[in-house]
């Protein structure tokens, strides 16, 4: 299998749910006018507590620091396993299950922590920058490793990184548990081409601004 470092530098914020009036105009460029924003990559999670938006560095310079407004310190770099020169895709080329069996739990073993991002199309793991040496270091026996350069797979390995992996059997892997909480939320899942927004933009902006509010 393949894993590839997408050209991304990605940073992790939440908002929260009273604060979400703030950042209205910032939200509907960023998922409706793409050609008036340079960001490439966002994702927007809401939940019962808050809502979660990832994305790239340009794509954060449209969010006004706030009181509402939690950042994580950390640069993110964006994951993709591909099985046979294909993208993973929902589970049905490479799926979760084996997505944290052949990376998650490497990387936990080393004190990695990762985000996980999915989506219809695919999976995304997203790693702290700082960590990246030490990723592909633990990861690269199994993988074949390429990082997006301006549009091109260029191929890396971690020959000059220290060692600062215990290998040959020198540390015992040790299990981590975690209690698992199952959400009461009936899901679906569903892919919109971006060039169709114009024509859903009023029902998406009602299921994503007003969904609290009382309907008659």
């Amino acid at each position: 299998m393949d894993l590839h470092i997408l050209d991304h530098r990605l940073r992790v914020t939440c908002i929260s749910k009273n604060g979400l009036a703030n950042f209205t105009h910032a939200l509907i460029k960023l998922i409706f006018l793409r050609n008036r924003t340079r960001c490439k990559f966002f994702s927007l999670t809401e939940t019962p507590e808050n809502y979660t938006v990832v994305l790239d560095e340009e794509g954060f310079k449209e969010l006004q620091p706030s009181e509402h407004l939690q950042v994580e310190s950390s640069t993110w770099l964006p994951l993709n396993v591909v099985s046979n020169g294909n993208i993973s895709s929902s589970s049905q080329a490479v799926g979760v299950t084996k997505i944290a069996k052949s990376v998650i739990a490497p990387l936990a073993q080393q004190h990695v922590s990762v985000f996980m991002l999915s989506t219809y199309q695919t999976d995304f793991i997203l790693v702290r920058e700082k960590d990246l040496s030490v990723v592909i270091s633990t990861l690269e026996e199994e993988f074949n490793i390429y990082r997006e350069v301006e549009g091109e797979s260029v191929p890396v390995g971690c020959q000059n990184v220290s060692n600062v992996l215990q290998k040959n059997g020198k540390e015992a892997l040790h299990p981590t548990v975690h209690p698992v909480l199952i959400p009461q939320n009936q899901f679906g899942v569903m892919s919109l081409d971006p060039d169709t927004l114009p024509s859903i933009a009023t029902t998406l902006i009602d299921v994503l601004f007003y969904s609290n509010r009382l309907r008659c």
